[in-house]
Formats: C-alpha cells, sequence, structure tokens
C-alpha cells in the first residue's frame, strides 16, 4: 500500500465516523403568536422548549440552573436598599471609624454609641432587603 492509499482510506473512515456522531436535526413547530404566548405563561419562567419537551413526552426533564428573574417587588426592594446605602454613606463612616480605632483616637461617649448602634441598624435593614429581595426567607430581628 501506498502512502496515499493509506491517508485516502483513513480520511474515509474519519468521515464516515464524523457523520454516525452527528446529532439529529432538531423538530421544529409554527406556532401562532396567541398559542407561543400562552406556553410561556404555563412555562412560568422555564425554557420554552424544554417546557414543550416535557409537556409532549409527559416526563419532567432536570431543571437547568438559571438565573433568576427579578419580580416588580424584588427590583423595588432593590432599589430601596441601593438608597438606603447611598443616603447611609456607610462605607465612608465605617471606614472612619476603623482609622479611629487603630490609631487609638475613637472617644467612647453616649453619641458615638448610638451612631455606632445606628450605623449597625443600616447595616441590619440593607441585609434584609437584599435577603428579601434575592428571595430568602428573614425573620426581623426584635
Amino acid at each position: 500500500m501506498s502512502l496515499s492509499t493509506d491517508f485516502q482510506t483513513a480520511s474515509s473512515a474519519e468521515r464516515t465516523e464524523k457523520i454516525k456522531a452527528k446529532r439529529p436535526a432538531p423538530f421544529s413547530i409554527r406556532l401562532s403568536a396567541e398559542d407561543r404566548a400562552r406556553l410561556a405563561v404555563e412555562a412560568a419562567g422555564a425554557p420554552l422548549g424544554a417546557y414543550i419537551k416535557s409537556k409532549v413526552l409527559g416526563s419532567v426533564s432536570a431543571e437547568r440552573k438559571r438565573r433568576k428573574v427579578l419580580t416588580i417587588q424584588d427590583r423595588e426592594a432593590l432599589a430601596r436598599a441601593l438608597a438606603l446605602l447611598g443616603r447611609s454613606h456607610l462605607s465612608n463612616n465605617l471606614n472612619q471609624i476603623a482609622r479611629a480605632v487603630n490609631i487609638g483616637v475613637l472617644p467612647v461617649t453616649p453619641e458615638t454609641e448610638e451612631e455606632l448602634y445606628a450605623a449597625l441598624r443600616d447595616v441590619r435593614e440593607l441585609r434584609r432587603l437584599l435577603m428579601t429581595a434575592l428571595g430568602f426567607k428573614v425573620e426581623v430581628a426584635p
């Protein structure tokens, strides 16, 4: 056998394997706008193709991880949290407190203590709002 014959034989075998490994063509279906909208509502955020497949085959497929779609209430809670964060100057205040503690000049007066507790309340409120917006159930601390 010559080198070119070996090459031809190997390349034709490789092409045959690639053809066998191809995935089947996808199945498509034409839907009216009303039908598609109805299916999208029934799917409730799940990928439409996966939902239709589960309906047709009668089995529940393993759900893919997907990014959470925020509701209007979630967006409002996030907006409130971000507004509170912006108004509080919290990061700047905490940085100043940390600097004062590090150099030993933080006087512990009732006013200072109240300001620290106010910052702590702000942090807790931010946490509660963000956790709520992200869909976690949060218990309100007394």
